[in-house]
């Protein structure tokens, strides 16, 4: 609990921390604006800071607000009884290791031409990668 509160507080030190010094940086800009050689990018600046300020607080809250939509969701789950596991699956017949002649087989069996060269080509790789173990 108590690091809940530690953090809750490191938060809103931050988003007051960034809020101080990007409306500092905001009012900077605005002299600068004001002065001879100031620029409509300086009055850009003044109206950027703040928003950067305010990103941290915005950033702690929607993090807040995600929480607490998970947490409805985990206490749900633990409250509710377990249902028993599904079955488990019969045995599947065991299946032949891939060779080359199997692959070209099933790559001669395709409709597709192409298809059928692109597997023929994807069973000579794997035959000369085996042959080179």
């Amino acid at each position: 609990m108590q690091s809940k509160l530690a953090r809750t507080l490191s938060a809103v030190a931050v988003s007051v921390l960034s809020l101080v010094v990007c409306l500092a940086l905001a009012w900077w800009q605005w002299q600068r604006y004001e002065s001879v050689s100031g620029t409509w990018q300086n009055l850009g600046y003044v109206l950027q800071w703040p928003l950067f300020g305010l990103f941290p607080a915005f950033a702690f809250w929607r993090l807040h607000k995600l929480r607490q939509q998970a947490r409805p969701a985990v206490q749900q789950d633990e409250s509710e009884p377990q249902a028993p596991a599904p079955p488990a699956e019969p045995d599947k017949p065991e299946q032949r290791p891939i060779t080359r002649t199997n692959v070209t087989q099933q790559a001669s069996d395709d409709a597709d031409d192409e298809l059928a060269a692109y597997n023929r080509y994807l069973a000579e790789l794997h035959a000369r990668d085996q042959q080179a173990r």
